[in-house]
């Protein structure tokens, strides 16, 4: 793994002056991995642990200068193309991949909130991410300026992955027909969140489940109907799945559509017995008959439980004050690149736990490394 990092990230063009260069590039960005990992947070703390660790690090970088000074690391990570970085990235995803398919991936959009910079009046900086649920890998990154410009953003980041045979999902924001012919034409199927940025489509989906699904009798029997009692509250959880009808005229207007799906969640919560209802629904480019499509629907939150909530809580990215416009972009990275590591470390334990055993332990992130 450690060969196919370094190989992968290789390709990065130096973006110094030759005359100027002191300090290897390939060994900037294996010393800045193994940084987060251990818990750097920002650039000082990736040189203060680089010193830290420089007799290890020498044993399989080469240091002819030693340890680069933090506005070493800050000025490269400003310099490097962040789309050729984010290339070297898919491409190591790819090589770790190999020739497993890629699953369920669910597309999301986060913040991170303290990366503005209001003498440049630069709004803080907002990532669309890929995440593979089945393997816990982050596919990729793409920025945009803010949360309202996803739209653009997400045909282009799956143009740099491959979803073949692959099933993708994505909230109300990505329930664009232009995204739904991306996925198609990747090989891959979709299931997307309907909601009220496509209100015609959503009132035609809504009154059809209402009358087949939510009436009694009703004519439309749940695939699914459990219950499940967790965090101090009762849900019952009630999936519909209809092949899209002829009468709602979405087949001429969305690519690929085979199914609408409704889930209804009716929640107790416990001790004071409170019930809430709630109603989604969906469009699908899965037949009704592939239950893929109602597995997704769970595991498209793991994109918030199993990196959105870890880089903020565990990575702190949410606090990171890094600005500067390419070094953010290219920090939020490096967590990306330490998670996917820490993922899939040969240990047990939480994430935190495992980020400080490798600051503590040379052979421990060796191990994970390789």
């Amino acid at each position: 793994m450690l060969n196919h990092l370094i190989d992968a990230f290789s390709e990065i063009d130096d973006p110094r002056c030759e005359y100027k260069v002191e300090h290897n590039l390939r060994g900037i960005l294996i010393m800045a991995i193994c940084g987060v990992i251990a818990g750097a947070a920002s650039w000082e703390d990736i040189a203060q642990y680089a010193k830290s660790k420089e007799g290890w690090l020498s044993s399989f970088l080469t240091l002819r200068h030693g340890i680069p000074s933090h506005d070493t690391f800050r000025r490269v990570f400003m310099l490097i193309d962040p789309t050729q970085f984010e290339q070297c990235f898919r491409r190591w995803i790819g090589h770790w991949l190999g020739t497993h398919q890629v699953g369920h991936v669910a597309i999301d959009g986060k913040t991170i909130r303290h990366s503005f910079d209001r003498k440049r009046e630069q709004s803080p900086l907002h990532l669309v991410s890929a995440w593979a649920s089945e393997h816990r890998l982050v596919l990729g990154q793409v920025a945009v300026d803010r949360k309202s410009n996803e739209i653009p953003a997400i045909p282009t980041l799956l143009a740099g992955l491959d979803l073949s045979g692959g099933l993708v999902t994505i909230d109300a924001a990505g329930c664009q027909k232009a995204i739904t012919q991306a996925i198609l034409e990747q090989d891959a199927d979709y299931v997307l969140t309907l909601k009220g940025n496509q209100k015609r489509t959503l009132q035609a989906v809504e009154t059809w489940f209402a009358e087949h699904a939510f009436t009694v009798p009703t004519s439309l029997k749940p695939v699914l109907d459990a219950f499940d009692e967790s965090h101090g509250r009762l849900t019952r959880r009630r999936v519909f799945v209809h092949s899209a009808p002829t009468e709602l005229k979405i087949r001429e207007d969305w690519p690929g559509i085979k199914s609408i799906l409704a889930v209804e969640s009716i929640r107790m919560l416990k001790p004071h017995g409170r019930v809430t209802a709630e109603k989604r629904y969906f469009l699908s480019s899965v037949s009704v008959a592939d239950e893929r499509q109602i597995a997704a629907i769970r595991k498209h939150w793991s994109i918030e439980n199993s990196l959105h909530w870890v880089l903020d809580v565990t990575f702190q990215e949410d606090a990171s004050r890094v600005r500067e416009q390419h070094a953010r972009h290219h920090l939020a990275l490096l967590r990306k690149i330490a998670l996917n590591l820490i993922h899939h470390s040969p240990t047990t334990g939480s994430v935190r736990g495992r980020r400080k055993q490798s600051a503590w332990n040379d052979a421990f992130l060796a191990q994970l490394l390789i």
